[in-house]
């Protein structure tokens, strides 16, 4: 009797706080003035910072899982939105408890899906120089940085970590739980740490 109370609480629950998400996503896109299509649907609350050098454009029907009560795989978080650079989501694009931490450039093609955890990095953050790294400052505008591009119908297994300079050509896929340090030819499948080939699709 107390497990059907509460599997109804539940319920309940989920058909009164679902429908807020989206629109709660909505205004921190206006807020952060990111340019989003049309058909974006969210679940759960984001995380979205934007500098005011930071660019973001995502396209039409733009699906998100945020937190711990959706798309439970484990490794649950807030989907993060950094922006200090350019981003740009195309089409039909969907992605889970990810975070894109975008300094300088993060292209992401159409019908592009990024698994649970999902983490992509277009900087280092810190320098290699130790000496450097004691000033902040210093330490932050050396670090090196490069593009990262997901072209059409990439698919990144969950928990995977994409790294600066990278790019990932059209169709490829990316198994669970790989560090992608270097471009991935369309067509392929790579997996592991460091991600390396493992077959043609």
């Amino acid at each position: 009797m107390i497990s059907l109370i509460y599997k109804a609480f539940r319920k309940i629950k989920g058909r009164l706080f679902n429908p807020i998400y989206t629109p709660v996503a909505k205004l921190m896109f206006y807020l952060n003035n990111v340019k989003y299509g049309k058909s974006l649907k969210v679940g759960g609350l984001l995380k979205v910072r934007v500098t005011r050098r930071g660019r973001v454009s995502i396209g039409d029907y733009l699906q998100i899982n945020s937190g711990s009560n959706f798309n439970l795989i484990g490794r649950q978080q807030k989907t993060i939105l950094w922006v200090e650079g350019e981003l740009s989501i195309g089409n039909n694009v969907g992605m889970s408890a990810t975070a894109l931490i975008c300094n300088h450039k993060i292209s992401i093609g159409n019908d592009v899906k990024l698994g649970g955890g999902v983490c992509i990095y277009d900087t280092d953050f810190h320098h290699l120089d130790p000496e450097i790294r004691k000033n902040p400052m210093l330490d932050k505008k050396l670090a090196q940085k490069a593009p990262v591009v997901l072209k059409d119908n990439v698919f990144i297994g969950a928990h995977s970590t994409i790294l600066k300079g990278v790019t990932i050509g059209k169709n490829a896929v990316v198994g669970a739980c790989s560090l992608v340090s270097k471009s991935i030819p369309e067509n392929q499948i790579w997996a592991g740490n460091p991600a390396k080939f493992i077959k043609e699709i």
